[in-house]
């Protein structure tokens, strides 16, 4: 089978996702066409500009399968490479515009929930990675067509909701190794490490992070925390101020650019946190899981379909005083655990490996391939 995948907009996520889906189908001929995560309003309404007018002839290709993904403009893509129309699609949403939180500092634009919208209704098969991220999906685009002042069609978001599916971004085989967990589980004289490991913007919450952290360090409970992740060029001041006021209780600072050794320190660590405002899967949380580590969550987004309730700490979105006051009594909870030799192991994340997700990806493939039979070329 010979696949196009596009990704307009290829960040770390994305990347780690479709270099997992090549290397998984070596008996695919694929043909991956990429652009870098920058400037993101342009790259999400030029992206199909950049393709079709760049003289890319890899665009001009038969092809069986298309693979895109949500970023991609697919319906303006389409209609200026017709060629592209007539193959079978399957658009993969790692995210979903009408879920991001607002930070305040951005002009409100509608643009790119609209090409989210297009792009779904341009696809002959949909892949959500999580419920979270197919529900607030489904949610978001119906409130905003109720929005709009006149010849909205009927039966959009059915139509959506008829062609989705769930299958998450699997987690790589060589992450999905288990560590020996040595003293995890025993009483030890070293102090726990706690990992945060998230892209350094105000939707992951560092300012809960903070909050949470100066709570714990008040008690006077022993306890280092590495703050790893991908930045950018504008970092939210919050992070400084963490630096500042933690700096004793810190280890690793900034991002990992190897990646046996972010894993080692994965494997190193006890608990991994998440304070985010949004995440559609948790795929760094689940990283670190399958590392060893047990994972401390808020109760919203994606983390209730991967974790039990025993590993997440009450939410509260809008008071993040009480949020951050609950997981820093959970953090306490699990640190004297340790100290006692009762600490608990963490949740078994092997179904989300390639190996057990393999046979679902294959099915959309090839499911998706055989839905629609292409006209002859007769050129």
């Amino acid at each position: 089978m010979k696949v196009l995948l596009l990704s307009p907009y290829d960040a770390d996520s994305h990347r780690y996702w479709r270099e997992g889906l090549v290397d998984s189908f070596p008996e695919y001929d694929w043909t991956v066409i990429t652009l870098p995560p920058r400037h993101f309003n342009w790259r999400l309404r030029g992206n199909s500009l950049s393709w079709a007018f760049g003289g890319d002839i890899r665009l001009d290709e038969d092809y069986d399968l298309l693979i895109a993904t949500s970023m991609t403009d697919l319906s303006a893509l389409r209609g200026f490479k017709p060629g592209l129309a007539v193959v079978p699609t399957t658009v993969y949403f790692h995210e979903n515009q009408f879920a991001y939180p607002d930070s305040g500092q951005q002009f409100p634009s509608v643009e790119p929930k609209m090409l989210n919208l297009y792009t779904a209704l341009a696809a002959d098969q949909i892949v959500f990675n999580s419920v979270y991220n197919r529900d607030s999906f489904l949610e978001g685009a119906a409130d905003l067509l109720k929005k709009l002042p006149d010849q909205i069609p009927p039966g959009l978001i059915e139509k959506i909701s008829d062609t989705s599916m769930i299958l998450p971004v699997p987690l790589r085989e060589q992450s999905i190794q288990k560590p020996d967990l040595g003293n995890h589980s025993s009483p030890s004289a070293s102090r726990l490490t706690v990992v945060w490991n998230h892209r350094w913007e105000y939707d992951k919450g560092p300012d809960r992070l903070l909050g949470a952290l100066l709570e714990l360090k008040k008690t006077g409970t022993q306890f280092r925390i590495h703050i790893v992740g991908q930045q950018f060029r504008d970092i939210p001041p919050v992070f400084q101020e963490i630096r500042s006021q933690l700096g004793d209780k810190i280890g690793h600072w900034g991002f990992i650019e190897d990646k046996d050794e972010y894993y080692q320190l994965l494997a190193d660590s006890q608990i991994v946190v998440s304070t985010a405002l949004h995440d559609f899967q948790g795929l760094s949380v689940l990283e670190a899981v399958s590392m060893g580590c047990v994972p401390v969550v808020p109760d919203r987004l994606a983390y209730p379909q991967y974790f039990p309730a025993e590993f997440l700490y009450p939410s509260d979105v809008d008071n993040p005083e009480l949020e951050h006051k609950a997981l820093a009594g959970r953090l306490k909870y699990l640190i004297d655990r340790y100290q006692n030799g009762q600490f608990p192991s963490p949740p078994d994340v092997s179904h989300l490996s390639w190996k057990h997700c393999k046979p679902r990806y294959q099915s959309l493939m090839e499911e998706t391939a055989a839905s629609r039979t292409k006209p002859l070329n007769t050129s």
